[in-house]
């Protein structure tokens, strides 16, 4: 696995020239725009150099600013970027949880962009996810890959949590539909799922992988993810309402609440090592340039 810093994504999510030729390896790249500290094996020689926040829109994508952010001024952003480039899909995932709502979705599933437009528009969010995969065999690893990197770039961007609510709750109607998320930014990633979706297509798109997106979207996140279905027939509804009220409780969840004054929302202490870069071990942690980094969970 090959990593480093995606010099050209953002020039590259406000282009419309085609995505780049897939890779015969793995590699993913990442760009973490806030972390704090980090527990180190003993083995590293060198301390790891961040780069510094930036605070650009997705509508933009090209100026920098090195300033760094602790409560956003206007026009100011959280920022995550991710690309993940496999055997099967290329991906590259730029948002700016203080953006406008701004969406640039191109992930060659028509559906999913739809989805993807909702999460931007909805949460305020600015989203920009380019794919390209291996969507002439079917759409599973496009989808999948997609959450894995929008998951990472979420939690890139909200950075350190301090000030932030952290917990979001919103039932989204559509219709006879009724969905209700409820979510939280614990560092422990959890997902349940009850969705009664009718019919196994919407479109082209498999519904089977609506749960499969949250699964791989919470894996890498570290975020408590519950999502009940309280009413619907259409499988349109139910899951354009569920991506609505995902937004909606995600919005809510990284808004800053001024009485925390910058502080981290949980009762236990321990670390604040909150940074995701690299491959995923089974004992929770990643790997990168020797050094063991773990999501450590809130109370």
């Amino acid at each position: 696995m090959e990593l480093s810093a995606p010099s050209t994504l953002l020039s590259y999510c406000s282009s419309s020239q085609g995505s780049q030729s897939l890779k015969d390896r793995d590699r993913v790249s990442y760009r973490t725009l806030a972390a704090t500290r980090l527990k180190e094996t003993s083995f590293l020689s060198t301390p790891l150099l961040m780069d510094p926040p930036r605070a650009v829109s997705c509508a933009s994508l090209v100026d920098e600013n090195g300033s760094p952010i602790t409560s956003p001024p206007i026009g100011a952003g959280r920022i995550g970027e991710v690309k993940r480039v496999t055997k099967e899909t290329n991906v590259m995932v730029s948002i700016n949880m203080d953006g406008s709502g701004v969406a640039q979705n191109d992930t060659g599933i028509p559906f999913l962009d739809h989805m993807l437009d909702q999460l931007a528009t909805h949460g305020v969010f600015d989203v920009c996810v380019k794919a390209t995969g291996d969507t002439h065999i079917d759409d599973h690893h496009t989808n999948e890959d997609v959450a894995l990197a929008l998951g990472t770039s979420l939690l890139s961007a909200i950075g350190s949590k301090e000030g932030i609510y952290r917990f979001g709750d919103f039932s989204a109607p559509l219709d006879e539909a009724l969905i209700h998320v409820a979510l939280d930014l614990s560092g422990r990633p959890h997902l349940s799922y009850d969705l009664r979706i009718p019919t196994e297509r919407v479109g082209t798109y498999d519904t089977q992988l609506v749960e499969h997106f949250f699964q791989s979207l919470v894996n890498t996140s570290g975020m408590t993810l519950h999502i009940r279905q309280l009413a619907g027939k259409n499988s349109h509804h139910i899951i354009e309402a569920t991506f609505k009220a995902f937004a909606k409780a995600l919005r809510q969840a990284v808004e800053y609440d001024p009485r925390r004054r910058g502080t981290v929302p949980r009762l236990k202490g321990g670390s604040d090592t909150i940074l995701i870069c690299g491959d995923h071990h089974a004992n929770g942690g990643y790997m990168l340039q020797g050094i063991q980094i773990h999501l450590d969970a809130f109370s």
